[in-house]
């Protein structure tokens, strides 16, 4: 149904309860998601981005039911990716004239996902404006690789109302539209998980690009994006934590993963943790077993962490499957000025504490010397090494 959000604009997406992983399965949404579509009725009538195409007819018959499709007079598309141009192939079909506005870099996204279909694209770029009448214009902003190369969000003037795209969103259902409804603890940690697993790899992008919107000089009275809540009651509180997110951010939390085989790998883990929490009482500590843990919810902790570590055992002269997988996905993300080290079991070549030291490295966290490599089951001696790697580790 629709949902006003403010003067002519209505909020008109999905809530998808039951959604459950995204990106395939790379992203763990406990708390669901919504894809948010929006329709500014001045005197033209604005489609902004539309559904996932599993609820396309849902959408489109909503849409007939509120507003009339050939009522529709434009399309804005900021962002090519499927949950938000999924329904555009069903709905050209029964509106083909309406012109699309979009990014070069999404006609190319639209033309590869679905083809070229004789579709109206006008391609548009950062501070082109599109008269939707009442004496107010959207304005564009290309939000290039946050999170994709096509990304861009558009500006209702009169309203004051950025649509951001994937910027400020989160993977959060909620019957309440807006961020003032809903708990503010939750909000917060899944906007952050959202960073971290999103878009925190494009870091760099979003430092140079946050003091690009700000040199507009757009007063900014709330923020639409793409999923989850509507930044209403302070909105540049989101803006004011992602340039706090996309610079090296870090909290007192270290994050200690892992896997094991026979269990003595997961004892050194712990007793990392214990330890942490003797010398630092005031430092947040969190284990996760990587095989039975939520990896979305792992990469939010090391992304607030100041340092990490991560353990092995030796197994074929290498690591677990496991934890080189969990390298590869923490490689792909970029964490930055983040200290780890390593730690592990085995039994005859002993080679992961080693491997798994030189990864990190590699993928851009700064690797102390001290680790715990213990043959068979860890050892008194093991043990003993461990206050010295936690007193590096937490050192500063």
């Amino acid at each position: 149904m629709r949902r006003h959000v403010k003067n002519n604009v209505s909020w008109i997406g999905y809530v998808d309860w039951e959604l459950e992983t995204f990106h395939g399965h790379e992203y763990n949404t406990k708390r669901g998601s919504s894809q948010n579509a929006y329709l500014i009725e001045e005197e033209k009538t604005v489609l902004i981005d539309t559904v996932w195409t599993p609820h396309r007819d849902v959408f489109i018959d909503n849409l007939e039911k509120e507003v009339g499709l050939d009522k529709i007079d434009m399309i804005v598309v900021n962002h090519g990716e499927r949950d938000h141009s999924g329904t555009l192939p069903a709905l050209m079909e029964k509106i083909p004239n309406t012109p699309i506005y979009c990014t070069a870099n999404a006609v190319k996204s639209l033309e590869g996902q679905y083809g070229k279909r004789g579709w109206d694209l006008h391609v548009v770029k950062t501070g082109d404006t599109l008269d939707v009448g009442n004496g107010k214009q959207l304005i564009f902003i290309e939000m290039r690789m946050l999170h994709w190369p096509d990304s861009m969000a558009a500006y209702l003037t009169g309203d004051n109302i950025l649509f951001s795209m994937d910027a400020f969103g989160q993977h959060f259902a909620s019957a309440e539209l807006f961020n003032d409804l809903v708990d503010r603890n939750v909000l917060y940690d899944e906007a952050l998980k959202y960073y971290a697993n999103i878009l925190n790899a494009f870091s760099p992008m979003v430092k140079k690009k946050l003091p690009e919107i700000a040199a507009l000089n757009l007063p900014i009275d709330m923020i639409c994006p793409s999923h989850g809540v509507i930044w209403r009651d302070d909105p540049m509180q989101i803006v004011e934590q992602y340039a706090r997110w996309c610079d090296d951010y870090k909290e007192d939390r270290v994050t200690v993963v892992y896997d094991t085989m026979w269990e003595g790998t997961a004892k050194i883990a712990h007793a990392i943790a214990d330890e942490i929490k003797a010398q630092s009482p005031g430092t947040v500590v969190k284990v996760y077993h990587i095989p039975t843990s939520d990896q979305t919810e792992i990469m939010g902790e090391v992304f607030r962490s100041k340092a990490i570590a991560l353990g092995s055992p030796t197994v074929i002269n290498g690591m677990l499957f496991s934890v080189a997988g969990w390298l590869d996905h923490a490689r792909a993300l970029k964490f930055k000025g983040k200290k780890a080290a390593a730690f592990g079991c085995y039994g005859w070549s002993g080679e992961s504490v080693k491997l798994m030291q030189a990864k990190l490295s590699e993928i851009g966290f700064d690797v102390i010397e001290e680790n715990v490599r213990a043959n068979w089951n860890p050892a008194e001696a093991d043990y003993a090494a461990i206050p010295a790697l936690v007193k590096n580790l937490l050192a500063e």
